[in-house]
């Protein structure tokens, strides 16, 4: 059976691409425009994992992230934040992980992406 993940963006070209990318890659994909339809779609399809982009209008992805952690049916779903937040030497400076988050820095490597995707869906 197909793993489950779902992309939240505010941007409907970097779903359309993470759509795409990932269909091929085999998974199943779920794409979401902006944080506001998130929690519902969320809980709705509870995915394997979710992509989450950290800046957007409304909700955010830190307010999504910390809401999912503290709902029990949520909380172990897995969360990879991309974000323009810091550039690609900020991430290999401080690594990909702060507090049991994942983050990635746009623009990403399709290939780091995926292998990321894959370790924690194994």
């Amino acid at each position: 059976m197909k793993k489950k993940i779902l992309v939240v963006d505010d941007e409907p070209d970097v779903l359309s691409v993470l759509e795409k990318r990932l269909s091929e890659a085999g998974y199943s994909v779920v794409t979401v425009l902006g944080g506001r339809e998130a929690f519902n779609k969320i809980k709705e399809e509870m995915p394997d994992l979710i992509l989450l982009d950290i800046v957007m209008p409304g909700i955010d992805g830190v307010e999504i992230g910390k809401s999912l952690k503290n709902d029990p049916k949520t909380k172990d779903i897995p969360v990879i934040f991309l974000t323009c937040l810091f550039t690609k030497k900020d991430e290999e400076a401080m690594g990909r992980s702060a507090g049991g988050n994942i983050f990635i820095a746009k623009p990403y490597d399709p290939q780091e992406l995926l292998k990321e995707i894959e370790k924690h869906l194994r």
